[in-house]
């Protein structure tokens, strides 16, 4: 007989010793100093409760603001800052600031003698600064700052700042009327418009009236003793950043017409140039409201795009043009042109290259050097060239290659912060630069660092991580790679900095982290592989609970975490991206955390979907998936760590919309775990995750994919989390509810669990900890 219930419960807490693990403290994220003197380490908050979750937010144009702070509502603050010496790196000094500080928008200035950041108070954000040497904080604005879209702030040159700021005078915000004064009307006159799914867009004219009162802004200087200076008068200021000398200013300033259908990234703006008094120089381009004409991924805007500051030289702009008008779908010889214009912009625009694919990076080093990278979707190819922005000679091609071959990459540039306070090139004092890569290989990933020859190609290698470690290296602290920085962990030692010079071979700790889960200590973790039916190379991450011994204790409930990966190349889908020697400890809501219950866990199983050729590949997207999923189970099963009746699938997002297939298409699984996912695909009909095309060009491959078209053939019990407030495009909490309701009505063993105030990602200790709750007892239900 069917038994549906309504529950009306508390919130649950996970059994020991998860309850204990996931409320250890996170590692700090560690900053280093322009100088590279100074070390900070930035303290993140626990988790917070839910009433954190709780305060006021406004929906505006696809972001969410808190009014009482004019910032974003779900700003996740550190809680401290810790700053030590890298000459003496055992002694660390806690930065003296009020009580339950939350601390943002932490930036350096560009002498490294300055350290700014804001601190959210119940009716606004302050700024602060510190004083390195002094070791002083001095409190420069009331809670004034406004963050509710863009940086609040920036460093200039001279060491002040240039802030947005609410206006002093501001009135109350608009309320919304109680009786609608007009019907909501859109209307569309032709010409294709497709858009994929967004969240929190503005809704009627109350809503645009909100946007406006919030993201009003004036630009004002400010100098370390408080003083402010009015640069520009109020308006709808995104961004505002200075020119490396700190003499002009690259203003974005938005405007109308605003759009219900895209969010404020779509919206018209303004990018003009005015200098450090607030005059106006040059008006760089007015963009128009941004409508997508195709679903392809390669699209952009017309005009001119990725408007910037060279970060080599003192105040030149580098943008990019389309020429093809944005359009991948039209055939010409050349997509991109990158153009570039000197202070006082009063000459003609210079062309420094034009790409046959869409231009995707830039990196500045000196006059005659810049790297510049292409990339293409439908191919999955990429370049890298030399250019000479002042000769220009014919640029040098570096790298030719499939962006899906992660044993051929050669890694990405290093950068420093240049003489002028931006991130540029850095070279050795031969001339080369450096490549640091992340070393995937067929036996396994090691970082590693090369020196590369810009005018013969050659590379070099000057270190690799070597086994028990998994380390890379995150800075050098000169151009000829003497000293450096790196993190380094392994199976045993939780991640930790350590200074590395070439003549000491003793590596000095900057940080000493300890295990945060001793609980875990004896897990035993595994890079498996194994083959699908049609030959492509598969693996995943095998962890078994501490002291397991298969002889001994015979197979376990076994639980895979699944999260699929489109490919258009057989050979790359295969190759081997998982590191083993990381110190694997969980956190939050990490199903590793079921280790502590007993059972196994095969965590990212590889589950390629591929299409070469002209073949898309999810046209055979089921049909990849089961078997990348009876590949994995007979492993498994083969090696006696699981029982075939007693495995367990789940994931999130994605993963969720992955798991609930595998369930409908086969009886490899004896439950399911579905967190955040998408299971209805007609209601993403514009595209989602890797497909490009519309529901109405690959209609079938939308039906067939979707797991809601076939919930009738779901036996298998399942789970289903959702936030309530999910913010992702693709994942509308209505997506779970419709197929909660399907699946109660074919007859389905289903429960649902909606969180209250929680996102895409569940952030309260309380959502974390039922999460967890539940989870445990849905596998003890139907694994055990």
């Amino acid at each position: 007989m069917a038994n549906s219930s309504t529950f009306d419960i508390s919130w649950q807490t996970p059994p020991e010793p998860i309850n204990q693990i996931f409320d250890a403290p996170p590692p700090p994220k560690v900053i280093l100093s322009p100088d590279r003197q100074w070390l900070l380490e930035l303290e993140k908050p626990f988790l917070p409760p839910i009433a954190f979750f709780a305060e006021p937010e406004i929906p505006l144009a696809g972001f969410l603001l808190n009014p009482k702070t004019n910032g974003p509502s779900r700003h996740n603050p550190y809680r401290s800052i810790k700053i030590k010496a890298i000459a003496s790196p055992e002694t660390a000094t806690t930065v003296t600031l009020p009580e339950n500080a939350r601390i943002g928008y932490i930036k350096w200035s560009n002498d490294s003698q300055k350290l700014a950041f804001t601190l959210t108070q119940p009716t606004g954000l302050e700024l602060w600064v510190l004083d390195v040497n002094q070791g002083k904080t001095k409190r420069l604005t009331e809670p004034v700052l406004n963050a509710a879209y863009g940086e609040p702030y920036h460093w200039l040159s001279d060491n002040t700042l240039i802030c947005k700021f609410i206006q002093s005078d501001r009135s109350p915000a608009p309320t919304e009327p109680v009786v609608p004064s007009a019907p909501l009307i859109q209307e569309h006159t032709g010409g294709k418009n497709p858009n994929r799914t967004y969240t929190n867009l503005l809704k009627n004219p109350h809503e645009e009236a909100l946007f406006e009162y919030y993201l009003t802004s004036t630009l004002e200087k400010v100098t370390l003793d408080g003083h402010r200076t009015s640069l520009v008068s109020p308006s709808l200021i995104h961004e505002a950043i200075p020119s490396p000398d700190g003499k002009f200013i690259l203003l974005y300033t938005l405007h109308r017409p605003f759009s219900y259908q895209v969010p404020v990234s779509h919206f018209p703006r303004n990018i003009q140039v005015i200098d450090d008094t607030g005059k106006f120089i040059y008006d760089v381009v007015d963009v128009p409201l941004y409508t997508r004409r195709t679903t392809k991924f390669d699209e952009v805007r017309t005009g001119r795009r990725k408007v910037y500051w060279r970060g080599d030289t003192k105040a030149t702009l580098y943008w990019v043009e389309a020429l093809d008008e944005g359009d991948p779908t039209r055939e010409v010889p050349y997509r991109d042109a990158l153009f570039e214009l000197d202070a006082p912009f009063t000459d003609t625009p210079k062309q420094l290259w034009q790409c046959e694919y869409r231009l995707s990076g830039i990196v500045w080093g000196r006059s005659d050097v810049a790297l510049v990278r292409e990339r293409w979707y439908d191919n999955r190819k990429e370049r890298a060239w030399r250019i000479d922005p002042t000769t220009q000679k014919p640029p040098q091609l570096l790298f030719d290659r499939s962006y899906e071959d992660k044993y051929g990459d050669p890694g990405s540039p290093l950068l420093k912060i240049g003489p002028l306070g931006y991130r540029i090139l850095r070279f050795a004092s031969d001339g080369n630069i450096y490549l640091n890569g992340g070393g995937a290989s067929p036996d396994g990933v090691y970082p590693f660092l090369d020196k590369f020859n810009l005018e013969t190609g050659n590379t070099h290698r000057i270190w690799q991580c070597q086994d028990p470690y998994y380390e890379d290296i995150c800075y050098l602290l000169d151009d000829d790679a003497q000293t450096v920085i790196t993190h380094r962990q392994s199976q045993t030692e939780p991640p930790n900095y350590f200074l590395q010079t070439k003549s000491n071979n003793s590596p000095i700790a900057l940080t000493h982290y300890q295990d945060p889960a001793p609980q875990l200590a004896g897990i035993q973790k595994e890079l498996v592989k194994y083959q699908r039916a049609d030959g492509v190379q598969l693996s995943a991450n095998l962890y078994l609970p501490p002291n397991y011994d298969s002889t001994r204790d015979g197979p376990l409930p076994t639980l895979f975490w699944v999260y699929p990966e489109e490919f258009k190349d057989k050979e790359f889908a295969g190759q081997l991206t998982k590191a083993t020697n990381t110190f694997s400890r969980p956190s939050r809501d990490s199903i590793l955390l079921l280790l502590t219950q007993g059972y196994a866990i095969l965590s990212g199983p590889t589950l390629p979907i591929i299409g070469e050729g002209d073949t898309e590949p999810n046209d055979t997207y089921v049909e990849q998936l089961v078997a990348g999923a009876q590949a994995a189970v007979d492993y498994v099963v083969g090696r006696g760590i699981a029982d075939q009746n007693k495995i367990g699938i789940g994931g999130h997002s994605y993963g969720g919309f992955t798991t609930v297939n595998l369930l409908a298409h086969t009886d490899l699984f004896q439950m399911g775990i579905a967190r955040s996912g998408a299971y209805n695909r007609t209601l993403t009909p514009f595209g989602f995750q890797g497909e490009q095309r519309d529901f109405w060009q690959a209609q079938n491959t939308y039906i067939h994919m979707s797991p809601f078209t076939h919930a009738a053939k779901v036996k298998a019990p399942l789970l289903l989390i959702h936030g309530a407030n999910d913010t992702n495009g693709g994942t509308y909490p209505i997506q779970t509810e419709r197929l909660y309701e399907a699946l109660k009505g074919l007859g389905a063993t289903v429960r649902m669990v909606m969180l209250p105030l929680e996102d895409h990602g569940y952030r309260s200790r309380e959502a974390v900890a039922h999460v967890l709750w539940e989870m445990v007892n849905w596998c003890d239900r139907y694994l055990k």
